[in-house]
């Protein structure tokens, strides 16, 4: 089962105690799934269009604690009224009442993200989404998220119109809120051991350039002292150049701090570089004066 699945699967046992949040989350799940209707004999209907079938026994469990209709799909014309009354057709974004409380207004996120959402693997990325069909009720899912201290962002895709989080704080905020704990944490452990792989591997490429960088500079340190050996002669350098020389030529592959610790006294890493910076410019200078292959 996909991690959207779960995630689905558990906000569809979470059942409001309030009626008011029961009435905001059925009004969620008629505005994008829902159908009113009526059968060959000419009684009323209402129904939801998904495959997701913990939906479908949502929403007939939300319309029988709300409306004390059981199982009942067939309506007499008043109850059916009712219902329209309250939480409205399906043309048009729930009623801004039956969203004004804050509790409510996560519930219609829940039945929303029931009805239309999706949670991309976080193993792979983090994505969520909800696609609407109505650039109306879009807007109306942004702006109930956005009341919650949440940017998301809309853009359209072919028949749809997509309201999106990319950012995994945000997208464990909104599951906190639709009221999905178990998937929250699960989430939220995955987010530490990514952030703690990328840190690893942060510091890991740090150190391997930084390790590549001194080698090279050593390599290139040594070359330089080997080119006034054989043409200038180390004897003929001051003496603390000479030294600097010869330690640098006995370890060839020791950082700067090691090979300061071989003078006596002991001398800093900016002695060492400084004393290797200047036995580099006497060897580009007798390059420059050598004849080439002397």
């Amino acid at each position: 089962m996909s991690f959207s699945s779960e995630v689905k699967k558990e906000l569809a046992r979470n059942m409001s105690p309030a009626r008011h949040c029961q009435i905001a989350e059925l009004a969620a799940i008629m505005s994008f799934c829902g159908q009113y209707g009526r059968d060959e004999a000419g009684h009323y209907i209402i129904g939801f269009q998904t495959e997701n079938e913990a939906l479908v026994r949502k929403g007939f469990t939300l319309l029988r604690k709300t409306y004390n209709i059981d199982n009942g799909i067939i309506l007499d014309e008043d109850t059916l009224q009712g219902i329209l009354q309250k939480i409205g057709t399906l043309e048009e974004p729930v009623s801004s009442l039956v969203v004004k409380n804050t509790c409510c207004q996560r519930a219609f996120l829940r039945g929303a993200f029931l009805s239309v959402g999706s949670i991309s693997d976080p193993a792979k990325g983090y994505h969520l989404e909800f696609a609407c069909a109505d650039q109306a009720k879009a807007e109306q899912i942004q702006e109930i998220i956005r009341l919650f201290d949440i940017e998301s962002k809309i853009i359209p895709r072919k028949k749809y119109y997509v309201v999106y989080l990319k950012e995994g704080a945000q997208i464990v905020d909104l599951l906190n809120i639709c009221g999905a704990p178990v998937s929250l944490m699960e989430l939220e452990n995955m987010r530490i051991l990514k952030e703690m792989r990328n840190t690893v591997n942060r510091r890991v490429n740090c150190e391997t350039a930084n390790i590549a960088k001194t080698v090279s500079a050593a390599t290139r340190q040594v070359e330089d002292i080997e080119y006034i050996k054989s043409h200038l002669g180390l004897g003929n350098l001051p003496d603390t150049l000479r030294e600097m020389a010869e330690i640098r030529l006995e370890n060839p592959d020791a950082p700067l701090k090691d090979l300061g610790e071989c003078f006596s006294p002991p001398i800093g890493k900016s002695g060492v570089n400084h004393r290797l910076r200047k036995l580099s410019e006497i060897a580009d200078k007798t390059r420059q004066v050598m004849p080439e292959g002397r």
